[in-house]
């Protein structure tokens, strides 16, 4: 072994100790189900020889957004974590009930995403909460939490963080999303919880609940590895990345102005002017009343409604406001040409 060579320390994850070089899936007990059957949580340790930053990554804390279910699975597959330094725990289904069930939330309509830090003798929320935060977060010092959308609605790739912390926020730009939120921390999210024990960790949001989208996938297993290689657990890449993302001064939904059936005239990514674009129309089912959306304020759309009956109030449409708009624009272009190429190395290998 070379001169710089410093070896990694063994990590223990549900009881199962895993020392350098090796890599295992260690089974968290839940509960038991109603039936009798054992509920888990299964967590993929990769011990690697060298010391480095030990990174968790998780998906479906909200058990109906699948995005990220499927980016850790392509990430898992890759050759180039057998380079790795430190150690990854990878995490594809952290709300198993909510999972199978297809559902946000978990059988007691709780969102775990509002759970943290949980309790041994709380709800089945409170104590999912509290075992991934004893077994996974205590024992990370790095952070990434895959989202999607909620239910009909989709979200354009978007990281979401707390960027006054400049390890933070050099992460967040390190996953090369076209757009970042500096956004607040909300009571009993994952993410307040991390901060509160001083563990840097990024929301990646991006498509929309039981839908697999594939720009929101690779972009995702090659945000994963840009921050990977920002904490360097992997080489340097000799690749050209993606241009530095821009920072949004803030955000708002555009909501319906009355009931009714609305069609978009715009797309996630597209930049609006405000009162100059037009962003959709509401209508009754007779086209008897019908009412135009102007853009109320100028941006890039990041959110959208997908479901075309609304109530008057509800959601529509996510503005992000910037400095320059048209510079998102093209970071946004340019971002999704990149990923849709068929021949990205992150495409999934049937």
């Amino acid at each position: 072994m070379g001169a710089g060579f410093k070896p990694n320390q063994p990590i223990t994850v549900g009881g199962e100790t895993l020392q350098p070089g090796e890599r295992r899936t260690v089974d968290l007990e839940v509960g038991k189900l109603y039936t009798h059957t054992e509920a888990i949580m299964p967590v993929q340790v990769i011990c690697g020889r060298q010391t480095g930053p030990v990174l968790f990554i998780c998906a479906a804390l909200h058990g109906d957004e699948i995005n990220g279910v499927e980016i850790i699975r392509r990430l898992l597959r890759l050759p180039a974590l057998r380079r790795m330094k430190g150690t990854l725990m990878a995490v594809p289904v952290v709300n198993l009930y909510g999972f199978i069930n297809q559902s946000r939330y978990l059988p007691d309509r709780r969102d775990l995403n509002r759970s943290f830090p949980g309790s041994a003798k709380g709800s089945l929320a409170a104590r999912t909460a509290r075992l991934f935060m004893n077994e996974v977060v205590s024992k990370a010092t790095h952070g990434i939490d895959l989202h999607t959308g909620a239910i009909n609605r989709s979200n354009l790739p978007q990281i979401r963080a707390n960027l006054d912390d400049p390890e933070t926020l050099a992460l967040a730009k390190a996953f090369a999303t076209p757009v970042i939120l500096n956004a607040p921390l909300r009571e009993g999210s994952l993410r307040q919880t991390a901060y509160e024990k001083k563990t840097p960790m990024l929301v990646y949001e991006a498509g929309e609940a039981l839908r697999f989208d594939e720009v929101s996938i690779r972009g995702g297993v090659n945000g994963i590895l840009s921050v990977m290689r920002a904490l360097e657990m992997l080489p340097k890449s000799r690749k050209a990345g993606f241009k530095e993302p821009l920072v949004a001064r803030s955000s708002s939904w555009v909501r319906a102005p009355q009931s009714g059936i609305f069609r978009a005239n715009v797309k996630e990514g597209e930049r609006v002017t405000k009162d100059q674009t037009l962003l959709g129309i509401v209508a009754d089912p007779f086209g008897e009343s019908e009412e135009e959306i102007w853009s109320p304020l100028s941006g890039i759309v990041i959110g959208l409604l997908k479901l075309p009956l609304v109530n008057e109030g509800d959601a529509l449409i996510h503005i992000a406001q910037f400095h320059r708009t048209d510079l998102v624009a093209d970071r946004v272009e340019s971002y999704q040409e990149a990923l849709v190429a068929e021949d990205h190395p992150f495409a999934d290998q049937l």
